[in-house]
């Protein structure tokens, strides 16, 4: 291996922090964050101080190293050497660009060391590449804002469209907007522009308009989307059962659609008569797909769309375990840039799960580790490890290859006892008692309480 012995004693108690800050050295080299910026921004410029500060700076506060931008600053401000309102400047002017750029540099970099790990998922679709859509309005914020002020009304920095590749669970790109209140449909255009031959596109039915979908047919490419009850069609045939999927009866139709600009296509419409109804209460769900029946059968189509609630679980991973929604980041820009950079975090922990899952197996990695877990030992480890190890006994991680970087990580993932990550499931729901009627300002004592049933 290729650390000395100033690691050793963080290689037997916390691998898993050595594993993430290798990682992110390797994956957010500073020289390759410095020509990222130089390459992606229009007005923004470095005159004092390099965007890889900026990315090391917010980094600290998004892995909940640092509870907020200012304590982050305090940490790091002989190393930057500038003010800090000059940091909330930079924040509060990042171009979109940029933080939308990060997010799929990142992939770029973390996918090619998930593949030499051969910890690969299964594709959800054999023969397609699979690409999970769905949106995310970031939290309300603080108001700091002068304009802001004066309202009780909770002020919205914004929202992002995020697309997750399901074989290698890494967030591939992202479509950020400073509008709060626009309509997810609103930045359909833009997801258009990212579609390629051979992809599947797997949303749920907010994304669900003819043009969309027709759009991404003539751009050569494919989808599997709940229909929306806006999203009409000329049915054709007759309904026919095609068997059974893990919550239901499967059923296929074909659906006649016409966009506004007079462009047709026949499509399969794929319904699932559910055995148990949705939170919302639908006994059916309606599915639209421009895959060919030769290519996946119904119950195929409606397994896949079923695995679309792992976009789900990125998302309450990066509200759990990561900072992505800094209330005290008020401008749009600002708070997007954090979410951004929460995600490429995201995909650095994928990586670390991707090392596991090659040592360790799938089925294990799924039933047994805790994201939360991971995120708390390297909130607490890694303040300590950096005094111990300075930045620069890091720099070689750096220039690994990502079939070098494999290497290192799977001896490291060795190393790593699962049972100190193992998540603790919950027992069934259970509905909650009726409570007597509220009295305002009653109260009760706790011990009376107890007492009445005879704990002492």
């Amino acid at each position: 291996m290729l650390l000395d012995k100033r690691f050793q004693p963080f290689l037997n108690a916390a691998p898993i922090c050595v594993m993430a800050r290798g990682i992110a050295e390797n994956i957010f080299n500073p020289d390759r964050l410095n020509a990222l910026f130089e390459r992606t921004a229009q007005r923004q410029y470095t005159r004092d101080w390099p965007f890889a500060a900026l990315v090391d700076l917010m980094g600290q506060v998004v892995l909940g190293i640092q509870p907020s931008v200012h304590a982050a600053y305090r940490a790091m401000a002989q190393q930057l050497g500038v003010s800090d309102q000059a940091v909330y400047d930079k924040l509060q002017h990042m171009e979109l660009a940029i933080s939308a750029e990060l997010v799929r540099d990142s992939a770029g970099q973390c996918q090619p060391i998930i593949e030499h790990l051969h910890a690969t998922l299964p594709p959800l679709l054999p023969g397609f590449r699979a690409k999970i859509l769905d949106g995310n309005h970031l939290a309300a914020t603080e108001h700091r804002i002068e304009e802001l002020r004066t309202t009780w009304a909770a002020p919205l920095p914004g929202q992002v469209l995020v697309v997750l590749d399901p074989e290698v669970m890494l967030a591939t790109d992202v479509v950020p907007c400073e509008d709060g209140h626009a309509q997810e449909r609103s930045l359909l255009d833009e997801v258009l522009a990212k579609v390629a031959a051979r992809d599947v596109w797997i949303a749920d039915r907010n994304f669900c308009t003819r043009q969309f979908l027709l759009g991404i047919a003539r751009r050569l490419g494919f989808f599997v989307i709940r229909q929306h009850g806006n999203c009409h069609g000329t049915l054709l045939g007759r309904c026919k059962r095609r068997g059974r999927c893990a919550t239901g009866t499967v059923y296929e139709q074909k659906l006649r659609l016409t966009d506004e600009a007079g462009h047709t296509r026949v499509v399969r419409r794929i319904t699932v008569r559910l055995d148990q109804p949705t939170r919302d209460g639908d006994e059916e769900l309606h599915l639209l797909s421009n895959i060919p029946a030769g290519k996946a059968s119904a119950v195929a189509l409606a397994e896949a769309y079923r695995k679309r609630w792992t976009i789900e679980g990125l998302f309450l991973e990066l509200t759990e375990t990561l900072a992505c929604e800094i209330k005290t980041l008020g401008y749009p820009k600002a708070a997007l840039f954090a979410f951004c950079l929460a995600l490429t975090a995201y995909n650095a922990v994928s990586v670390i799960k991707a090392s596991l899952r090659s040592v360790h197996g799938v089925e294990k990695m799924e039933k047994e580790l805790s994201g939360y877990y991971l995120a708390l030992e390297i909130e607490q480890m890694y303040p300590g490890m950096m005094v111990a190890i300075p930045a620069k006994h890091w720099v070689c991680w750096g220039q690994l290859s990502p079939q070098e970087m494999a290497e290192v990580l799977k001896e490291l993932a060795q190393r790593v006892d699962l049972a100190k990550y193992k998540k603790t499931p919950r027992g069934p729901k259970k509905k909650p008692p009726k409570r007597t009627a509220y009295k305002n300002g009653s109260h009760l004592s706790t011990a009376k309480v107890l007492a009445g049933r005879g704990v002492t």
